[in-house]
């Protein structure tokens, strides 16, 4: 996986994107054959995926979130599972209030604020130990294209953005497995944000008669950037979608600094941040935040100085969610 998306994979294909299309036709080819064959395991809770089509940010632990809220107005008690990119677990395990970003990986520290999680490579075990752990319904961060466990529903995040890049298969482009062997696992389609780079998918969706909405991305902490002069950072698939997002809410932006998805912030990284920024308002993601976290005095002046712009998903149907968990419920007692 590529720790940054090449910007050629979100434009018209090109030299490179062909030059690489051999390889790219034995990875689709591979991919493929291992989401029409592989042989999943049922877990003993409903399980739902958010997942994607595509390598990189889309929306899906956000709207993850919102899911599990969903799920606890209807009244399930929800947990999560993560495999925990960019920290060390392997062996499933639920995380703990002395875990860390390092450990267990961005995502399972920002999921583990709403719901128990279950992190680790194998998602089956992971399922088992929020089933034991009482929760009645697991909601999967990524892990479409494993079909390492069963799904009882997969909704499936595209950005508004970006959608499915130039349309090929990695490494020529950002898509997991071929798009017509992803689209009919999928359950419904949420289109995240806004942009129109998504509608290729949607007119596809529409053909294989899936369910499409929309859902909006809010920032908070409005009040804190508007108007002022800020560098911002960001580690993540699209630190490009976080800076439009700043200047959306009024940041006058000075300066930015990207870094690789799940990037580990050395101390000298930090440092200079802190010194290149100067006057101006230090403003990042929840997501890097929580990747500075430690104790050291380098880490607590960071903490200091940062201003955090946390995102939340609203789905303008209100049908999606009662729509998944139904489905889920349903498939999930079938067996």
């Amino acid at each position: 996986m590529f720790g940054s998306a090449p910007a050629f994979w979100w434009s018209k294909p090109g030299f490179n994107a062909w030059v690489l299309a051999p390889f790219s036709w034995v990875y689709g080819r591979v991919s493929a054959g291992k989401m029409q064959t592989a042989s999943a395991a049922r877990a003993p809770l409903p399980v739902i995926c958010v997942g994607n089509f595509t390598a990189g940010g889309s929306g899906k632990t956000p709207l993850a979130l919102a899911v599990a809220k969903a799920a606890r107005a209807e009244g399930f008690k929800p947990g999560f599972i993560t495999r925990g990119h960019g920290g060390l677990v392997k062996q499933a395990r639920l995380t703990g209030e002395n875990d860390t970003a390092a450990i267990i990986g961005d995502e399972a520290m920002l999921l583990m604020r709403a719901a128990p999680v279950a992190v680790g490579v194998d998602r089956l075990a992971g399922a088992k130990l929020l089933a034991e752990a009482g929760c009645t319904i697991a909601i999967m961060d990524d892990g479409f294209q494993s079909r390492s466990i069963a799904i009882d529903h997969a909704m499936i995040a595209v950005d508004a953005r970006r959608g499915i890049g130039n349309g090929f298969v990695m490494p020529s482009g950002p898509l997991r497995a071929p798009l017509h062997v992803q689209l009919p696992l999928a359950d419904q389609i949420i289109v995240v944000g806004q942009g129109d780079a998504g509608d290729a998918v949607v007119r596809a969706a529409s053909r294989a008669a899936k369910p499409v909405s929309r859902a909006a991305i809010s920032p908070r902490n409005i009040g804190k950037v508007k108007g002022k002069r800020v560098m911002a950072f960001a580690g993540i698939a699209d630190p490009e979608k976080f800076y439009a997002t700043l200047q959306s809410m009024g940041a006058v932006i000075v300066q930015t600094r990207s870094f690789p998805d799940h990037h580990v912030f050395a101390d000298t990284e930090l440092q200079s941040l802190i010194d290149d920024s100067g006057d101006l308002l230090l403003v990042t993601t929840e997501k890097d935040a929580v990747r500075i976290s430690g104790q050291s005095a380098l880490h607590v002046q960071m903490n200091e100085r940062i201003v955090i712009v946390p995102v939340q998903i609203t789905i303008q149907d209100d049908m999606v969610m009662k729509r998944a968990f139904d489905e889920a419920v349903r498939r999930f007692k079938a067996v």
